[in-house]
């Protein structure tokens, strides 16, 4: 049963998950193919495809071949412009029912990207983990809530000067997620802490906040010592804290069950506690819960 007003981008046509990359390394279309049907039918609103270094010609095609299997619009996930490009240009906005494809991600060092939207409009991922340092020339992550918030402030501000006809509703922001299992540095607090900064702060008013949540429990055992889920609970858990500080949108799993967990689960207990907890104490914590 899909959470009410969480709206999934269907994640598994990605060349970083194992079981995909065989498929990708096989040259297997069909399984690809078969995966972006099964997504569709399990209630993905969206279908992501990352093909990895492959060639931009690659993408292109295999953009083309899984829009022939279904109508759910497409986010094109890649930090390389070349291969977005490849990919803007092959989608078929009305093969999608008029919906524009998402651009996953556009990040303060790749501000370029934006001007893709003059191959096709599309609505951007605003990746809000880093920051570019002037100074030093290069890119650091953001370490706060108000660091992140501000990225995004800009980010935001940028989309509103450079793509025209922008609206708020056409954008998401994503604050960056860390595999909680090796979360010393309090990055579970500052994605939340990040989103309730974004959620009181007018500028963003209209704007969709978002996570690949499966890094989140990336690092984890896939079960506790007594047999039950270790990373749909705890995954269902950051759900409940953020949807209510406005996260409304995850590139996630069509098969996991998500719930909104109620107060005194043990998922959602364990982040509750990790939250009051700093260094090796919240991975402690989080031992306990699987162990």
């Amino acid at each position: 049963m899909a959470v009410p007003g969480l709206t999934i981008i269907g994640e598994s046509i990605n060349d970083s998950v194992p079981s995909t990359k065989k498929l990708f390394d096989a040259n297997d279309v069909a399984g690809l193919l078969d995966l972006a049907r099964s997504q569709d039918e399990k209630g993905a609103a969206w279908i992501d495809i990352n093909v990895g270094l492959r060639p931009p010609e690659f993408m292109a095609d295999l953009v083309r071949r899984i829009q022939s299997v279904t109508a759910k619009p497409l986010s094109i996930d890649t930090p390389d412009p070349a291969i977005a490009e490849a990919a803007l240009r092959a989608y078929d906005i009305e093969r999608a029912g008029g919906r524009k494809p998402i651009l996953n991600s556009i990040s303060p060092l790749r501000l370029a990207m934006f001007d893709l939207t003059a191959v096709r409009p599309f609505i951007p991922i605003l990746m809000a983990s880093e920051r570019y340092e002037p100074g030093a020339g290069c890119g650091s992550a953001n370490r706060t809530a108000e660091e992140t918030r501000e990225t995004a402030r800009m980010l935001l501000e940028e989309a509103r000067r450079r793509i025209p006809g922008f609206t708020s509703d056409q954008a998401i922001i994503d604050p960056g997620i860390a595999p909680i299992g090796s979360d010393c540095e309090g990055q579970l607090k500052r994605v939340l802490d990040a989103l309730a900064l974004i959620q009181a702060d007018p500028l963003f008013a209209g704007v969709h906040r978002s996570v690949g949540l499966s890094n989140f429990t990336v690092m984890l055992p896939s079960k506790r010592a007594d047999g039950s889920p270790v990373k749909g609970p705890l995954e269902s858990a950051f759900l409940t804290l953020a949807m209510s500080l406005g996260l409304d949108t995850i590139i996630g799993s069509t098969v996991r069950r998500y719930e909104i967990l109620p107060a005194g689960h043990p998922a959602r207990a364990c982040l509750e506690d990790i939250l009051k907890l700093e260094g090796y104490d919240t991975l402690m914590r989080l031992k306990e819960f699987y162990v």
